[in-house]
């Protein structure tokens, strides 16, 4: 019998969270995969014909959330500060240059995700 690295129960937690941010994610340089009994494959950066550049296993529907969390995110923040002298900055100064109205909603936004993927295994979450 071949040994798993990931519970049946965190391979569906995990499932659940990889679809949650299938579409939000769709125009990112990254794909996450069911990797079967290994957990779940994020690949990230594909440079032809050589592959991907980072390759991230998650076994962990919690941190697989936080990282598929900071991808969008920070997308978000890259997008608000395209094309503005906040493009220099660290994503943490960008979200606090952002109106409070904004701020509040990538908040909530988080919360709908978090819903979304049944994340209620999660004790609390930060801000973004």
């Amino acid at each position: 019998m071949q040994e798993a690295y990931i519970s049946e129960e965190e391979h569906e937690k995990c499932r659940k969270v990889a679809e949650t941010f299938r579409e939000a994610l769709a125009e990112e340089d990254l794909v996450v995969l069911d990797a079967g009994r290994f957990g779940f494959v994020k690949l990230q950066y594909y440079k032809p014909p050589w592959g991907f550049d980072n390759v991230t296993t998650f076994v962990d529907a919690g941190t697989l959330f936080d990282d598929l969390w900071e991808e969008w995110m920070n997308s978000q923040l890259l997008g608000y500060a395209k094309d503005t002298p906040m493009v220099e900055l660290d994503y943490d100064e960008i979200f606090r240059c952002m109106p409070k109205e904004m701020q509040d909603s990538y908040v909530l936004k988080k919360q709908e995700f978090m819903e979304a993927a049944g994340c209620g295994f999660l004790s609390g979450f930060k801000k973004p």
